[in-house]
């Protein structure tokens, strides 16, 4: 069997580039070893960066619906301290509380609307590279098989088969901590305090928050106080290495809250269960040759919150390149910029999250110090905004992409005045093609990008307070070059002309001059 691309696992990062490589005109296939969807609760939500490329796909609204329009309150955990956005005007970092196998479930629905084959069941066991193409040995349900592609990319998680077989090596430490956590519907004998700690019969009040012990820590918030349904979560030290994807049980996590609590808190039904560990790790390179990494494959994380949107967007860059190189335009250095732009990403998660372990992991009082310290810094809206930022990736902008100071960041979402009526960045970006956007009527400019067209998608516009004359988007919603307001003619197409090369190649209607 021949394909374009072998997407190896059907993780949130496998099964969001099996989707936008559908859009990009390429039909994947999908090789998942587990023989049917997770079931496991790992992630419960979406956040960050990764909420605004959905809505450039259109598919924030079948999440949204999916999930119930749920939006958990802009307070979230930070190594044994809190980001509490409640008190802005506008949050630095949004989220969306879905579970994770939901969101599988939605974007293998919407790869296969868009061509990719999933199977199921089916375990890469060996791979060769030669000069133009990937060849792998499967063991499916009815034997083994090989297949033949351009190229492979590994989504198969933090334990990754095909890291292994690509020979990429994966530094970083494991820390030696188990981390339990549940959504549990407290029991009747239970108080539910209005601060939304609660008091436990023989033992008192526990607060809301962190609670550290000479054994771990104890969390504690309130997720639907009119169902007395609470948030858990134990952290202690063990270095036991737990398969998570079996399941956790309500036996385990009582036996972890009375270690590590030093009392007996009586539960009630779960809505929740989930078991994880932390890996500090990065892969060296997330490409050789034909193969890529992407997702957790690529790196493991060191605190929770990050994953999830790192990985999905690493999928998002690496497909309309790939797509770019097998419909034969690709510039000869686009497929390299996977692993500059991307590693680079994965540096800046694993900075927050490594800070997050450092601040959660003392209990002695320097620690204690240092956590009382970091929660004043974050009194000041500037530094709250800051690392809102930091967290959900909207503060990334990739190396080496231009002098402007929007050329490598990620599009702002500007409301559009067009001769069609209004609309807006988004919208036009659910073609997940390039896109030249014209806001200040630069004839001279909409010139150059025609030589580009249909390649490049032009439209006209206008926009309250425009960042730029034109801005040229890349599919994953990255600017690949800004015109400066009134920047000179012949600079501006010089540059224009530059950024278009670089980023979508030379168009056959050029080849011949």
């Amino acid at each position: 069997m021949t394909t374009d691309v072998i997407v190896v696992g059907a993780g949130p990062a496998g099964l969001m580039l099996a989707g936008e490589l559908g859009r990009a005109g390429v039909r994947p296939l999908v090789l998942e070893r587990r023989e049917r969807p997770g079931t496991a609760q790992k992630a419960s939500g979406l956040g960050g960066r990764i909420l605004d490329v959905l809505r450039h796909r259109g598919l924030l609204d079948r999440m949204s619906a999916a999930s119930g329009d749920a939006s958990p309150k802009p307070i979230f955990p930070f190594g044994g301290v809190y980001l509490d956005f409640t008190g802005l005007d506008e949050t630095p970092l949004h989220a969306m509380a879905i579970p994770q196998a939901q969101v599988e479930q939605l974007l293998a629905e919407d790869a296969v609307e868009l061509g990719a084959e999933i199977r199921r069941g089916h375990e890469v066991v060996a791979l060769e590279q030669t000069d133009d193409a990937v060849l792998v040995e499967v063991n499916g349900p009815t034997g083994p098989y090989r297949v033949r592609a351009r190229y492979l990319v590994g989504c198969d998680g933090g334990r990754s088969r095909i890291r292994e077989l690509a020979g990429i090596e994966f530094p970083g430490s494991t820390y030696p901590e188990v981390n339990r956590l549940a959504a549990v519907a407290v029991h009747e004998s239970v108080t539910v305090l209005d601060d939304g700690g609660i008091e436990v019969p023989g033992f008192g009040r526990i607060a809301p928050g962190f609670t550290h012990t000479d054994c771990g820590v104890f969390a504690l918030g309130a997720v639907s106080p009119e169902s007395r349904v609470m948030f858990f979560q134990t952290t202690e030290n063990d270095n036991t290495e737990y398969d998570n994807d079996e399941p956790l049980t309500m036996t385990e996590l009582g036996d972890s809250v009375r270690r590590v609590l030093g009392a007996e808190v009586p539960l009630g039904a779960p809505t929740r269960l989930s078991r994880y560990q932390f890996q500090d790790r990065q892969a060296e390179n997330y490409r050789v040759g034909r193969v890529f990494l992407s997702g957790d494959a690529a790196h493991l994380l060191p605190a929770t919150g990050a994953a999830m949107n790192l990985g999905m967007t690493d999928s998002v860059n690496l497909a309309w390149k790939l797509a770019a190189d097998i419909h034969g335009w690709a510039p000869a250095d686009l497929l390299d910029t996977y692993h500059e732009e991307r590693h680079f990403a994965g540096g800046r998660a694993l900075l927050q999250t490594r800070a997050q372990a450092a601040l959660r992991q003392g209990q002695d009082p320097a620690a204690e110090a240092l956590r009382a310290v970091f929660t004043e810094l974050l009194s000041d809206e500037p530094a709250l905004r800051r690392m809102g930022a930091l967290v959900a990736g909207t503060d990334l902008r990739y190396p080496n992409t231009g002098t402007h100071s929007l050329t490598g960041t990620f599009v702002p979402d500007l409301p559009l005045h067009t001769d069609h009526g209004v609309t807006d960045v988004a919208e036009l970006m659910h073609v997940a093609r390039p896109i030249f956007l014209d806001l200040a009527d630069r004839t001279d400019l909409r010139e150059v990008a025609e030589e580009w067209a249909p390649r490049v998608a032009i439209h006209t516009a206008k926009t309250g307070d425009r960042p730029a004359d034109v801005l040229l988007i890349r599919p994953d919603g990255h600017l690949a070059w800004a015109a400066t307001i009134d920047e000179p003619s012949d600079t501006a197409k010089s540059e224009l002309r530059t950024a278009l090369a670089k980023w979508f190649g030379i168009p056959e209607s050029m080849r011949s001059k």
